[in-house]
């Protein structure tokens, strides 16, 4: 056995022992000379011979029968599976049908053939046994209940003679995924539990049901683990918002049911008599399987891609619930402050409070917070930020129609975010307005606020955010003026369809993208309606306003019946290309987006000249392809005359005056995907 092939010296291994889950999120580079994996050549220099004993640990099964303790291998880090598998397990295995043989190959070098006992592990009971032969190409082991008989089950029905008979019926063989290799302190047989621990975490976590009926150019590494891995410590890391998840495992369970449901139907065709009506119908119902299969694919494509998950985006429910009115009819003026003093109580009273004579008595509240005034607030109340640095754990979730102000300069009202979380501040009242205050985030899963619907005015305010800026999704209205935006990995805003958002005398800088449009023209949503009036766009690592629209999966089909594969292509559209569209496939796409490839090819024009033109143009172009839409979709429900006007969509009242400066790829960008 090629003895050092997995070591588990370094520091990835001392991390592991320590007791704690540490989890990386980035690729880091082993220690020369060290690491998971090691050549073949240098096995005899890293035997457990010069370096006895173990570096795993070991924890014990629960339950109430005492088995004997297992390896902790659930524990490894990112990089520790990533080289795992591209260096050793996979290589350059192309298909998926290769898989086996190329695991086969590894497991040869590192698992010990017998003399090894193991937990086997199942949903109904766990068995102790031992390993008396591997099947390498099956991926399976041969095994016998290990003395003294250990079991522990949910029923009692397990004894000795009813689980040899079940080892008798599976001719003593067992899947390597179901197996924990008991422990031992010598060393010798730690390449064997993380072997398996590879097996088993691939099978849980990277492997589909439908891999098989992929096969491109790209290997099997590129094309499916390593995304799906990548995603996987990002959810660990809590780098993935919840909703995302939720969406993700959702399209996960409608892909399996509709990949199973295809294989049914393709078996079923096998055993039809040609040519009969049956067989057309089925083939029919197949071909519709096919099509949803491939949409749900394409979704999980782009979740798993870290640089597309947030352009995807996803529909998060809001379940704030409006208060509503007081039930004494009163509104009530918070003020927030960390220390009252006199002084701060009488420039209030002068600036804020008491600036009409005649005016109706107003009740009064403080708090030290400005979260736990957010929460205290009913319809039409109004919150008083005074000066001062004040760090919240919790999101801001405003469902009334309230105003948020801060009483001075928004360098001097600094509202900062600490904790991990999905969203700093959330709004679905339908009138929010929100002044003078600088917002600060940190450890952030989601963007900085997010209008999920009715109405925000933001005025003079700094966000300094660390995911995605400001959200403006379907039906929400957002207007932003004489503030400043920056710091999103992602996009500075994301504006959905049917939303309408105004942005004046704004500076947007130093994100991924400035601002990000997305017109779903295959969603039954209307165009968002935009306004930019004198904003500075500047210093984005991409485009300074880029428009997302996927492509219409209707008309891909339609085109793959003429013989074409552009079922499985990608498109991306250049502005001012009008009709030049390059195809690319999905991976292509994914280097675009991360820089390695160019979106499209630009003439150096004057941002700040063109840039407003250049969008106007591209938006009238979108929303022109929109009611051709519409009317189509009229015209196959029977409707052959529809009004113009109802089928025009004005996508923008106005886009005027604006500045493109030093932005990575330019003024403005569209793909489709």
């Amino acid at each position: 056995m090629a003895a050092g092939l997995l070591t588990g010296s370094g520091p990835e291994s001392e991390a592991m022992a320590s007791g704690r889950t540490s989890w990386a999120a980035e690729e880091e580079p082993a220690p020369q000379g060290e690491g998971l994996f090691q050549d073949e050549d240098s096995c005899s220099d890293c035997s457990y011979h010069d370096k006895p004993g173990t570096s795993l640990q070991s924890f014990v099964l629960e339950g109430k029968t005492p088995f004997p303790e297992i390896f902790q291998t659930s524990q490894l880090l990112f990089y520790e599976r990533f080289r795992a598998y591209q260096d050793y397990i996979l290589v350059d295995c192309l298909y998926w049908s290769l898989r086996l043989e190329f695991t086969a190959e590894f497991l040869e070098k590192v698992l010990e053939p017998s003399g090894w006992r193991a937990a086997w592990h199942t949903n109904v009971f766990k068995v102790l046994v031992e390993v008396t032969d591997v099947d390498f190409s099956a991926l399976k082991v041969v095994v016998r209940l290990a003395e003294p008989y250990l079991c522990e089950s949910q029923v009692s029905t397990f004894t000795l003679e009813c689980m040899n008979e079940l080892l008798n019926l599976k001719e003593h063989r067992l899947p390597l995924q179901e197996l924990w290799v008991v422990y031992d302190d010598s060393g010798v047989f730690d390449q064997t539990a993380l072997a398996i621990e590879h097996v088993r975490f691939f099978y849980q976590n990277i492997w589909r049901s439908w891999d098989e009926e992929e096969e491109d150019e790209y290997d099997y590494f590129v094309r499916c683990v390593e995304p799906r891995l990548r995603l996987h410590y990002d959810i660990l890391e809590d780098r993935v918002p919840s909703g995302l998840i939720i969406d993700y495992r959702n399209l996960l369970s409608q892909c399996e049911e509709s990949y199973r449901k295809f294989l049914n139907l393709r078996s079923s065709l096998s055993n039809c008599n040609s040519d009969s009506e049956q067989e057309n119908i089925s083939m029919v119902e197949g071909l519709k399987l096919y099509s949803e299969m491939e949409q749900l694919k394409q979704k999980l494509k782009l979740i798993e891609n870290p640089l597309l998950r947030y352009v995807f985006g996803y529909q998060k429910n809001s379940n704030i619930q409006a208060k509503g009115i007081r039930p004494s009819g009163s509104k009530v003026t918070h003020v927030v402050s960390s220390t009252i003093t006199t002084g701060l109580l009488r420039s209030l009273l002068r600036d804020r409070l008491c600036q009409e004579p005649y005016e109706e008595e107003t009740e009064i509240q403080f708090h030290r917070d400005p979260l736990s005034a957010i929460n205290a607030c009913y319809e039409g109340d109004t919150v008083i930020v005074c000066p001062g640095h004040y760090v919240v754990h919790g999101t801001f979730s405003i469902a009334d129609s309230i105003e948020l102000e801060g009483n001075g300069l928004p360098d001097d009202i600094v509202i900062e975010k600490r904790g991990k979380g999905d969203t700093f501040v959330d709004c679905t009242g339908a009138d929010i307005k929100i002044s003078c205050i600088k917002f600060v985030q940190h450890d952030a899963v989601e963007g900085i606020l997010i209008i999920h619907r009715g109405k925000t005015t933001l005025e003079n305010c700094v966000l300094q955010c660390e995911t995605t800026g400001v959200t403006v999704r379907t039906s929400a209205e957002f207007l932003m003026k004489n503030s400043d935006l920056y710091g999103a990995k992602g996009a500075g805003i994301e504006i959905y369809p049917g939303s309408k958002c105004v942005l004046t005398d704004n500076g947007i800088h130093h994100c991924k993208e400035g601002i990000l449009i997305k017109d779903f023209l295959d969603e039954h949503y209307d165009i968002p309606k935009i306004s930019m009036v004198n904003n500075i766009v500047h210093n984005n690592e991409g485009y300074g306003v880029v428009l997302v629209k996927p492509t219409i999966f209707s008309d891909l089909q339609e085109n793959a019946q003429d013989g074409t594969e552009e079922s499985k292509v990608f498109k991306i559209q250049t502005s001012g290309e009008g009709d030049a569209t390059e195809r690319v496939d999905l991976e292509e796409l994914i280097q675009c987006a991360a820089g390695k490839m160019e979106l499209s090819a630009r003439s150096d024009l004057s941002e700040q000249v063109e840039g407003n033109c250049e969008i106007i143009n591209e938006l009238v172009a979108a929303s022109t392809q929109k009611g051709q839409m519409k009317k189509k979709r009229l015209s196959e429900l029977g409707i052959t005359e529809a009004d113009d006007n109802l089928m025009s969509q004005e996508m923008f009242v106005g886009i005027v005056g604006n500045q493109f400066k030093w932005n990575g790829k330019g003024s403005f960008g569209t793909f489709l995907f």
